[in-house]
């Protein structure tokens, strides 16, 4: 291969940040860009379920405690939908007293926890071990 032959770079991955606060959301955001991703936030479940139509996000960080539909049931709703049964979530709370059937209901649902505060390193692995799960993106004709 000359020097002059341009390599193809694959794609960076997609990650969704679902959270109401916005500090978090903002700081998230701004961590994972500067590590390479294409990141894309969302402030409620709702406007998370459209960025997920419309983006095919490879992974989801998803805050648990949200006003209207909740963490747990904007995960419901992912898991209802094809291609997105398979898609890897993270949800991350800062409550430390999740009740052990919540825990597992997560789980059950094919997310990981994780607990706030979140520093930038674990942050960081976070967002590897959710792309190293994540299935084959579908193919766009």
């Amino acid at each position: 291969m000359s020097p002059e032959t341009p390599v193809a770079s694959a794609p960076a991955a997609r990650l969704l940040i679902v959270d109401d606060d916005d500090a978090t959301r903002e700081t998230f955001s701004r961590i994972l860009r500067l590590e390479g991703y294409e990141v894309r936030s969302a402030t409620n479940a709702e406007s998370g379920l459209r960025e997920i139509e419309s983006g095919y996000p490879d992974a989801v960080i998803l805050d648990l405690r949200m006003p209207f539909i909740n963490g747990l049931g904007l995960l419901y709703r992912l898991r209802a939908v094809q291609p997105h049964r398979q898609t890897p979530v993270v949800v991350v709370t800062g409550d430390q007293c999740l009740d052990d059937s919540v825990l597992a209901e997560l789980r059950d649902l094919g997310a990981d926890v994780r607990f706030k505060p979140l520093w930038f390193e674990d942050l960081v692995d976070v967002a590897r071990s959710l792309l190293q799960a994540r299935p084959p993106r579908p193919r766009v004709a």
